[in-house]
């Protein structure tokens, strides 16, 4: 997000059979100008059919660096942790079911000046904001030599446990005030088709709906790479949302026996609303662009995209997101 920089930098290591039982360790550091984000996760198989343990760590720390806002010293940190049990019900070589279960805790802290302060909606006078919940998960994948389709359900509940954050009704409104306690359902989806050789046409979808108004990390957003692109990261933040992006890629250049740029035009657009309280006023995004893609084997990607916003909104434009202009390069050693 530009508030805490525009350019993300960072790497991730792993280690397979890391203890000689079929587990993996892996390990990531992001920063910005303006943050730090450190995740560590550790898998091991507990049975014949593929069930695996997963336990995950996060750690991240950011400062806000935007004019006019960096004057305020806006500083927060997150702290995650969780337990996930995975177990695949149909696997095959063409076909995977699986459910998974997992227990997240999440801490979150912020400040305005030095001085502990509530920046976002649902945190206590001190700032802080503290989450338990449980995700119950259905993932369903299909392959073929021409196309894939992959499907992923998630039902979340915030238990309110482990001194969450617990909020009464607005005393003035009587409308009630996000908190550790709620219910929300995320579908996603995403099918890819090969209609000639190198030439794909990518068609993804992501959806959430909430029964209660919910805390701003538990929330949809639209906006930047990965979202609507053309406009700025979490353009838009609300309870629910509707995400749809239909991109066809085009080889145009091939480069010695492994590489390629790729033409990618693409089209973006999004809604989101609340439950139980106003929607922002503006609450539906859509995109139009091209981006070139390059690959040099298994090693090497390169992305640049250019989104036209379709939908006006007001921004700075100081940054390159907030021109549309999306940018990301990726290189694996192994």
């Amino acid at each position: 997000s530009p508030s805490v920089g525009s350019f993300r930098r960072g790497f991730t290591i792993g280690q397979a059979n890391f203890l000689g039982i079929g587990d993996s360790l892996t390990f990531g550091y992001t920063n910005t100008d303006g943050s730090n984000e450190i995740n560590a996760s550790y898998t091991v198989p507990f049975n014949p059919r593929n069930g695996t343990l997963s336990l995950s760590y996060g750690n991240t720390s950011s400062k806000v660096i935007e004019p006019p806002f960096d004057i305020l010293d806006i500083e927060s940190s997150s702290l995650n942790y969780g337990i996930t049990i995975r177990q695949p019900i149909v696997q095959t070589p063409t076909e995977e079911f699986a459910l998974s279960l997992t227990g997240t805790r999440r801490e979150t802290d912020n400040s305005l000046l030095g001085i502990p302060f509530p920046l976002s909606e649902g945190a206590d006078d001190q700032g802080r904001t503290r989450v338990s919940s449980l995700a119950f998960s259905q993932e369903w994948t299909k392959r073929s030599a021409a196309e894939v389709l992959a499907l992923r359900s998630q039902f979340n509940v915030g238990i309110g446990a482990f001194d969450a954050t617990l909020n009464d009704p607005d005393p003035g409104t009587g409308e009630p005030i996000p908190d550790s306690r709620f219910f929300s359902w995320r579908g996603q989806g995403q099918w890819v088709k090969l209609l000639a050789a190198d030439t794909i046409l990518l068609i993804r979808g992501d959806m959430q709906l909430a029964t209660t108004p919910l805390l701003p990390i538990e929330q949809f957003g639209l906006g930047g790479l990965g979202s609507v692109r053309g406009y700025r990261q979490f353009s838009v933040l609300t309870d629910n949302g509707v995400f749809a992006s239909a991109e066809l890629r085009v080889p145009i250049l091939r480069i010695g026996s492994e590489g390629m740029l790729q033409l990618a035009p693409f089209i973006d657009v999004g809604t989101t609303w609340n439950t139980d309280r106003a929607n922002p006023d503006t609450n539906s995004l859509a995109s139009a662009g091209l981006g070139f893609q390059l690959q040099l084997g298994d090693n090497f990607n390169a992305r640049l995209d250019w989104g036209i916003p379709l939908i006006p909104v007001d921004n700075t434009r100081r940054t390159w997101q907030e021109n549309g202009l999306h940018f990301s390069v990726e290189f694996s050693n192994f």
